[in-house]
């Protein structure tokens, strides 16, 4: 699978600036034109904060859309449906900072649980921890922006997904990690 270069990511993040201000705000026309890559089914969150606090967060981990569609409604879901926080209001968009993090395919961490610290690479990985009918995920950003290391990053993960810390030590619980290219406002590629 592609990466996206900065230029496709600075579009990514710009076209969910566009469709938020379409959605909430007052329209502002057509949206920007993408190249061919934001056709191809990828996995990608959208993540807003406000004054850098959370303010919504909601994706696709898996490659289920085409780009184009996945980012126009994980932009909307993060701004209106995220269950942690009240619907975003058109007069605070101006205020919102917007990320786009396109994800790889999630892949079975495929070691023996005692294992699983050393193969979580903090910074490189994102994970998502499954059993028992639950299901929790953190980008990979998150455990670089709480200073955890891989135990950490794993205890929370399966707090996330409504289990309790240190799960992940079972092995009837399935650790899954996937990698993504974090576009910003005001940055590049991270």
């Amino acid at each position: 699978m592609h990466t996206l270069t900065g230029e496709e990511g600075a579009l990514a993040v710009l076209f969910a600036r566009s469709v938020l201000e379409n959605h909430i705000g007052s329209p502002c026309g057509d949206l920007p034109a993408l190249p061919p890559i934001f056709s191809q089914k990828r996995g990608v969150f959208v993540t807003l904060t406000r004054e850098g606090e959370l303010r919504g967060c909601i994706g696709f981990p898996y490659p289920v859309l085409p780009l184009t569609e996945a980012i126009s409604d994980a932009a909307i879901s993060a701004a209106t449906r995220d269950p942690r926080f009240p619907p975003v209001r058109a007069p605070e968009l101006p205020l919102i900072r917007i990320e786009v993090t396109v994800l790889s395919v999630p892949e079975l961490l495929a070691v023996a649980p005692e294992a699983r610290p050393a193969a979580v690479e903090v910074g490189k990985h994102g994970l998502i921890v499954r059993g028992y009918g639950m299901s929790g995920l953190l980008l990979p950003q998150v455990p670089v922006e709480w200073g955890w290391d891989s135990t950490e990053f794993l205890d929370h993960t399966c707090l996330k997904a409504g289990l309790p810390a240190g799960c992940w030590r079972r092995k009837d619980i399935e650790i899954f990690t996937f990698e993504g290219q974090i576009f910003g406002e005001g940055k590049g590629e991270g």
